[in-house]
């Protein structure tokens, strides 16, 4: 398999990735044919996903446009992904122009490609770490470069909990990052559940299968499970709902009930 420029040199690109599966879904092109056939198998029982990454980013972005409405211009987005068109610091910058941001991701190919999107960006950096290790996280060099903690923030952990066994404890991760951050920030999460899937249990577990093959497992959280995530938030209306309810700009179409298995949610620290 040959090695496109954009992949970093030390990873092994013949072991698919869920960063590279979800562009994939996006329609991006920074995926190999191993992420696409992962892709493709899950979409053999859930048709939908790409419907659900796409109903992902556009809640995304319209939390974002909420947060600086409400003056908060400072974002760090753990788990970020390879960069797509409108993320999040091309829709912050569209309502503010000095708004700072920082990805943060595991994945060495995300975060190189996240660098080389940025290039040349001073209000923007990447970095690697992981979400198990909030320190590792709050130590990186673009956070204290870019972000002041001492001001609301926005932290986004958009569909990368899920991937978070309870052995790893994410609501420690959650809380350790929520301790850091000011008054007045925000947390902006979205999550896989049951609740909502428009297709029988057994059928979705077809997809769950191909995630724990590749050794990713998504974990699926009910309602009051996801819930806990916004313990020291108080929740921004509506609330915890599926992800074409959060705000929509227009009201929900039939297609938007294949994203209904997603549960999205704001909320502001006390």
């Amino acid at each position: 398999m040959e090695r496109p420029p954009w992949a970093p040199r030390g990873i092994d690109i013949s072991v698919p990735s869920v960063a590279r599966i979800y562009d994939f879904y996006l329609g991006g092109s920074h995926n190999f044919e191993v992420d696409r056939q992962a892709g493709r198998r899950a979409m053999e029982f859930m048709p939908g996903l790409p419907k659900l990454a796409q109903a992902n980013r556009a809640f995304m972005r319209r939390a974002v446009e909420y947060a600086v409405a409400q003056g908060v211009t400072q974002f760090l987005d753990i788990g970020s992904g390879i960069p797509a068109f409108g993320n999040v610091h091309e829709v912050a910058r569209g309502a503010c122009g000095e708004a700072k941001v920082v990805y943060v991701d595991h994945d060495p190919v995300a975060v190189a490609h996240a660098g080389a999107v940025l290039d040349g960006d001073a209000g923007a950096g990447a970095g690697t770490a992981d979400l198990r290790r909030p320190r590792e996280v709050l130590a990186l060099e673009p956070v204290g470069r870019l972000l002041d903690l001492t001001r609301p923030a926005v932290l986004l952990l958009v569909a990368v909990l899920h991937f978070l066994a309870e052995a790893d404890d994410p609501c420690a991760a959650v809380r350790e990052l929520r301790d850091a951050m000011a008054p007045g920030s925000l947390l902006i999460l979205t999550h896989v559940s049951y609740e909502g899937i428009p297709v029988p249990a057994e059928q979705a577990g077809g997809a769950l299968d191909v995630y724990r093959d590749i050794r990713n497992p998504l974990i699926m959280r009910s309602r009051d499970e996801i819930a806990r995530f916004f313990e020291g938030y108080d929740m921004v209306e509506p609330g915890l709902v599926p992800l074409p309810c959060w705000r929509p700009v227009a009201a929900p179409d039939e297609e938007d009930a294949l994203a209904l298995w997603g549960l999205a949610g704001v909320g502001r620290k006390a």
